[in-house]
């Protein structure tokens, strides 16, 4: 069996973080691994608390899983602070990962900030360029790409644009949040993709974690990224049209038995 390692924070509730990381996993088929960066108080109606692990203990982690197992794919998630980005860029480059996919956390639905400013800086500066695709969403392209609001699909290509100049192989720039039909734009340095569904009226947690999870997973079995990226939007807005209330607060991705495959 392929495997995965998701770096990322964990979620009580297990909506988005490393638990809805390893059920997408195994969704496709593929083992999950984990190391945990930070333990949250988090439920469907927002983040309460925060408490990130050391980096040394966060890289400590990492070590004991590389040195006893093959990973063929591995994501990043909430990694909260520059000293945690530091050391698992480390790491990544010491192991020399291949398939490393950057979901680049930065802000909870609610607006609880999950990426500290030095955490941004580095995650532009050395994390970016060990990629081979990198995951925002309009606001953290607008970010990391230093550009103004990202509202139009023009505006997402001109994004994409610029965060691959930053390193990344491909760039796959998320649309849930336009107005119009959910389109996301994926950019390899000269050709664009662009991957539509219909907008599913309701929103639901942990959607940016669940879609990085699903191309990874694709990339462990093989996949190119164009075809792990189609799979992924196929799988996201499925489990959003079958997305459950469980809490008081948004909704929960459906994760169960799917045509991952």
């Amino acid at each position: 069996m392929k495997r995965a390692l998701t770096i990322a924070g964990s979620d009580p509730s297990g909506g988005a973080g490393i638990q809805a990381d390893l059920r997408t996993f195994w969704n496709f088929g593929v083992y999950g691994l984990s190391v945990i960066t930070s333990a949250t108080a988090q439920n469907t109606a927002g983040v309460w608390a925060l408490h990130p692990l050391p980096a040394r203990f966060v890289a400590r982690q990492i070590d004991t899983i590389f040195t006893d197992i093959e990973i063929q794919a591995v994501k990043t998630g909430m990694l909260h602070r520059g000293s945690i980005v530091k050391a698992v860029c480390q790491k990544l480059k010491r192991y020399k990962v291949q398939n490393l996919v950057v979901d680049p956390v930065m802000s909870a639905t609610g607006g609880t900030a999950l990426l500290d400013p030095h955490g941004v800086e580095l995650l532009r500066a050395d994390l970016l360029p060990l990629a081979k695709v990198v995951t925002p969403n309009l606001f953290e392209a607008q970010i990391l790409a230093e550009i103004e609001p990202v509202r139009s699909l023009d505006g997402m290509r001109r994004a994409a644009e610029r965060l691959w100049k930053l390193g990344p192989q491909f760039v796959l720039v998320k649309g849930g949040h336009l107005e119009e039909q959910a389109v996301d734009v994926l950019f390899d340095g000269s050709r664009f993709w662009e991957f539509r569904a219909e907008r599913i009226p309701q929103g639901a947690h942990g959607t940016g974690c669940v879609f990085s999870a699903a191309i990874t997973a694709s990339l462990a079995r093989g996949r190119d990224v164009p075809e792990a990226v189609q799979r992924a939007k196929q799988f996201i807005t499925q489990a959003i049209a079958s997305s459950m209330k469980l809490g008081k607060g948004q909704r929960v991705l459906n994760l169960g038995p799917q045509a991952a495959l």
